[in-house]
């Protein structure tokens, strides 16, 4: 069942504790729009005037090089919020996004979301907390590529995959994920994801199938994690 604005709003980090009428607020502001699967709802270098919420569907969010490489960043979810340091900032897009699934969004523009963020301080506490976090998260995956070891790398991708997208079954975590993805993920190739892959499940620690995966062994994959090995 598809979300309502303010459920959405509810459950979402940014707005979580806000007050009743401080989400109904934020609530007029949005509009709904419905996407097919493929279609990109913003690319690299747009304009940055609306925030995003998914209501139903999926949404990728992804990076291009100037040598047309293409690096995955995130996986947006019903409930899941994205586009907001655009939205405040004014400036271009960082990051293109994309529907993976026919997919529902909840839209609020930039102009009238500044006006009530001038109304409400409580709100431009809760914007700040998320940056925090996103610059937190940023600076994680700029500290792994720099420090970790290839299978740390890939090794906690899959734990992080697994906690925010993965559903539990009888013998691990699910993923509907292919291997191509999480190599654009990692900014590394098909090959060498699968090779890891493969030794692994050799090892049991996972099972492979096509554009899908399970963790069967979590805490051998979070050793691995773990690992103080440097590049």
């Amino acid at each position: 069942m598809a979300l309502s604005a303010n459920t959405l709003l509810e459950r979402n980090r940014l707005f979580r504790g806000l007050s009743a009428a401080t989400i109904a607020q934020i609530a007029t502001l949005s509009a709904r729009r419905i996407y097919a699967e493929g279609s990109v709802i913003f690319s690299q270098g747009d304009p940055g005037d609306a925030l995003y919420g998914v209501v139903t569907g999926k949404v990728r969010i992804s990076a291009s090089a100037a040598d047309g490489k293409e690096m995955f960043l995130n996986i947006m979810e019903p409930g899941d919020t994205f586009g907001e340091i655009a939205l405040l900032d004014g400036n271009p897009r960082t990051a293109t996004a994309s529907a993976t699934a026919p997919s529902e969004l909840l839209v609020i523009s930039r102009e009238p979301f500044l006006g009530l963020l001038q109304r409400e301080p409580t709100l431009s506490v809760h914007l700040l907390q998320l940056l925090c976090q996103r610059i937190r998260w940023t600076s994680g995956l700029a500290e792994d590529s720099a420090l970790l070891a290839l299978p740390a790398r890939l090794a906690r991708r899959l734990l992080s995959l697994g906690k925010l997208h993965g559903h539990q079954i009888l013998n691990g975590v699910h993923l509907v994920i292919s291997q191509e993805d999480i190599a654009r993920f990692l900014g590394i190739s098909r090959q060498v994801v699968n090779q890891y892959l493969q030794v692994w499940k050799a090892n049991g620690w996972v099972e492979i199938g096509r554009g899908k995966m399970t963790i069967l062994d979590a805490q051998a994959l979070q050793r691995t994690a773990e690992s103080s090995d440097q590049r």
